[in-house]
């Protein structure tokens, strides 16, 4: 239960900020606010230890955090054990380098909008939008970043990243492979579900369609996300492969994922903010 309880704290669920973090009328919370959040995550890890962080800005090669562990296997060697999504890419980098604004109500958005052109069709609405959760519906032209979580403990894919643990195998490795979205109105584009359909595959669980299309996946050291870590180090060690470009998906087909899949996902969680020191940075070659 405790096992359980530990890695449902790390699931990358929002949570409300303190009350001297409040964010204005809007939703939106101030630079200011942003720049106390990164002060007190610095503060907060010196000297503690912690591993890499992320996320980060992709372009960002250099970083001191020299506290090595061997990266995970190849996805296909691992089993997946959670997808789960975000509103706005959490990294920086390849097509998705426009800044989102501010605020979630957990501080800076460090997401990306699409920086394509949509065609009118494209980016007609879609009602009152999609997944509709604590940080908003989703909308046509939103960017999402989905993480493909995997364990090489012997699990299959569950709710949150407690399913990426067994009672024998607390320890085991973590991969993220993330790939970010634009969602588009139209049914010639990807389909969601499919992207997002599991199965066993040479004896693993897996996610039988991680795009394969969308450009060498850059790969680094670093941490779980999320808003919770915007003031406070993430001590999970995760070998993490973004791909570089953005795919579009039939927006219709993400709320239909929404509305029924093995995860319990109905909503697209928040981002925790670009992690900027070197010193909670690995090196990237």
């Amino acid at each position: 239960m405790k096992t359980k309880l530990f890695f449902t704290a790390l699931a990358l669920q929002g949570c409300l900020l303190p009350s001297a973090h409040a964010a204005d009328g809007h939703g939106h919370v101030s630079i200011a606010v942003v720049k106390a959040q990164n002060d007190a995550l610095e503060k907060n890890t010196d000297g503690k230890g912690f591993g890499p962080q992320s996320p980060r800005d992709l372009a960002q090669k250099s970083g001191q955090n020299m506290r090595a562990f061997s990266p995970a296997p190849r996805y296909q060697q691992m089993n997946l054990c959670n997808i789960h999504m975000h509103k706005n890419a959490e990294h920086k980098g390849g097509e998705f380098t426009l800044y989102a604004g501010t605020g979630d109500g957990h501080g800076f958005e460090s997401g990306y909008k699409y920086a394509g052109q949509l065609s009118h069709g494209e980016s007609r609405p879609l009602g009152t939008g999609v997944c509709k959760g604590d940080h908003g519906a989703l909308q046509v032209g939103d960017t999402i970043e989905v993480h493909y979580v995997h364990s090489t403990a012997q699990v299959k894919p569950g709710p949150t990243l407690a399913a990426c643990l067994s009672e024998s195998d607390m320890n085991p490795q973590l991969r993220v492979e993330a790939q970010v979205f634009v969602l588009v109105n139209n049914s010639q584009a990807a389909d969601f579900l499919r992207l997002m359909a599991v199965g066993e595959r040479s004896g693993y669980q897996q996610a039988l369609n991680i795009p394969r299309t969308t450009g060498t996946p850059i790969q680094y050291a670093g941490s779980t996300t999320g808003p919770s870590y915007n003031e406070k180090g993430s001590p999970l060690q995760v070998t993490w492969s973004v791909r570089p470009k953005v795919m579009k998906v039939n927006a219709t087909t993400v709320d239909q994922w929404c509305k029924d899949n093995p995860f319990r996902e109905n909503h697209a969680h928040g981002v925790r903010n670009l992690v900027r020191s070197e010193k909670l940075l690995s090196p990237m070659h």
